[in-house]
């Protein structure tokens, strides 16, 4: 019995050997995509260099931090009979009201951009002045006393700063004259304290920052109002606001806090305490992170080449035709100059603009050249649509933060189903070859 095998087909031709170099293909890939990312992250520490460079030279982020009535009280000290010490007594007003204005502006610098701030805050409360130290035998200095602001970057600070306390009104000195809470700032001189007294202040100040712009809670109850046109605020520190408002037009946020909700108590001496811990405020989000999305697009990497290289499989088994390997290798070579296409495209067009320019660039590359391998009008058609669709997949997995990870899920649940069932009817309707004899 002679048996003849009827199989002429080449074995270099077998579509499982050409998954499995396309599988090796795509892990030799993984190399390139991973120098593609650290590009991207090279490009954004640079940006976030210049943004810092350009806080410094404008005005760092600011914490706001007063006014804290300051009075000196000399006692004996405790190691030495003979000598007397001084130590400040710091009190914190009883009502504080602050409102403000942020009056953002974009700062350029070649490509890179940052965000600062001019600050107009009005500050209006009151002191319940004790009439005695609570250090029992204490000498109260009353004709010493002074009010301090903490400012994190006097550099911000605009004009000239007066304090209206009850009918007088009081000049800003620059510095801090003790170190107990602040290391920068200003002061203003109280020389007509009295006891058992309350006193009335009212402060207004304009101060540049870049970025954040945080303030303490020092009053027994504070009440804070903060509103600007920027439209992306992110509140920080450690109080949210019980209201805001957020909106196209920008925001405006409110906040309540009593002493009840701080660690530290109305007054005391020294340096027990440091208020700035319980600072909270609003950072001025740049939305537009195209550095972060170009990178989380390059992380998709994988999954671009993977699902091109499905399209075009499903071409072979469509339409019976055998692609070359070396078109997988171009059409990959293709893939990978995208992020990086990208990455320099969203630098100058914003990352929306620059991901259709470049996916469309990368989708006309791949279908022209298809075209010119398979030599028929309706398959490269047919992998221009195909590649659409992918690239639009993409996009909506880059722009859903929230939701990415549960659409990436359906989306691949969706193109497996597809896979399974195209599979499936090609396996149904391919000749079967047997051997005769």
């Amino acid at each position: 019995m002679k048996i003849e095998i009827t199989n002429q087909g080449k074995w270099y031709n077998s579509l499982t050997l050409k998954i499995a170099l396309l599988a090796v293909l795509g892990l030799f890939l993984l190399i390139p995509l991973q120098m593609i990312k650290e590009i991207i992250e090279e490009r954004q520490t640079n940006a976030e260099k210049v943004q810092s460079e350009i806080s410094n030279e404008w005005a760092n982020n600011q914490c706001f931090t007063g006014p804290i009535l300051n009075i000196p009280v000399r006692s004996v000290s405790t190691e030495d009979q003979t000598k007397t010490v001084t130590q400040i007594w710091h009190i914190l007003p009883r009502e504080m009201i602050m409102e403000g204005e942020i009056l953002p502006e974009i700062r350029y610098r070649s490509i890179y951009q940052s965000v600062v701030y001019d600050a107009n805050l009005k500050i209006n409360g009151n002191f319940s002045v004790p009439a005695e130290s609570a250090l029992s035998g204490a000498e109260i200095l009353w004709n010493q006393a002074y009010y301090t602001v903490g400012i994190s970057d006097n550099r911000g600070l605009k004009g000239d700063i007066l304090m209206k306390v009850n009918t007088r009104t009081l000049q800003a000195e620059p510095g801090v004259k003790d170190q107990d809470i602040f290391t920068s700032g200003i002061s203003f001189a109280e020389s007509e304290l009295e006891p058992g007294r309350n006193v009335a202040f009212d402060l207004n100040i304009t101060l540049a920052g870049s970025n954040t712009l945080e303030l303490t809670p020092l009053g027994k109850n504070t009440n804070v109002s903060l509103r600007s046109a920027w439209d992306s605020p992110g509140f920080c520190g450690s109080f949210l606001p019980f209201s805001r408002v957020v909106d196209k037009s920008g925001f405006t946020a409110d906040w309540e806090v009593t002493h009840l909700n701080r660690n530290f108590p109305q007054e005391w001496i020294g340096n027990a305490f440091q208020p700035e811990e319980s600072a909270f405020g609003v950072n001025l989000v740049q939305p537009v992170d195209h550095y972060q999305k170009s990178w989380r697009s390059a992380r998709y990497g994988i999954l671009f080449i993977a699902l091109t290289f499905l399209v075009l499989l499903f071409i072979e088994i469509r339409g019976k035709k055998n692609i070359p390997i070396i078109h997988y290798v171009l059409v990959s070579l293709a893939l990978i100059l995208f992020f990086s296409l990208l990455t320099a495209l969203s630098e100058q067009l914003g990352f929306n603009t620059a991901y259709m320019v470049a996916s469309g660039a990368t989708i006309v590359l791949i279908s022209l050249f298809t075209a010119l391998v398979i030599r028929d009008k309706k398959t490269p058609w047919l992998v221009f649509g195909l590649l659409v669709l992918l690239y639009a997949f993409i996009y909506v997995l880059l722009t859903l933060n929230d939701y990415a990870f549960l659409a990436g899920n359906i989306g691949l649940f969706l193109i497996l189903a597809v896979v399974m069932g195209v599979v499936g009817k090609w396996s149904l309707t391919a000749p079967q070859k047997n051997a005769g004899e």
